[in-house]
């Protein structure tokens, strides 16, 4: 089982940039995937939450410029950022509270990490 983190880089204060969580491997469907960031010296912080049924929760930081969205079949989940400021600069994570695998039985994986990504917004 894998997330994957992608579509970060380099952008000026303003632009957008569209991030992407992929799963792949042994995974049958995923409950809530989530995004959060962490900057350098600082805490991991949450930011946004998407259910299977597309119920999305936001922090204050990313409410009216982040969007998260999600594809259940492809196991992937979005978060497309607009009017970056140079305070988004941080490595995004993302997070699957749930996993159920494929298979015989019923099998979980429980608050899943995916790999980083980073975001540099230059002012």
């Amino acid at each position: 089982v894998q997330l994957q983190a992608s579509g970060g880089g380099l952008v000026q204060a303003g632009g957008s940039l569209r991030l992407t969580c992929s799963g792949s491997g042994d995974i049958f469907n995923i409950d809530t995937l989530a995004w959060y960031r962490q900057a350098q010296g600082k805490e991991r912080g949450f930011l946004a939450s998407i259910t299977e049924d597309g119920t999305t929760v936001y922090a204050d930081s990313a409410k009216g410029r982040f969007t998260i969205s999600r594809e259940n079949a492809k196991m992937t989940a979005y978060l497309q950022m607009d009017n970056l400021k140079s305070e988004d600069t941080a490595v995004y994570y993302c997070n699957a509270d749930k996993i159920q695998l494929s298979g015989l039985g019923y099998r979980y994986e429980y608050d899943y990490w995916g790999s980083g990504t980073q975001v540099t917004v230059s002012s």
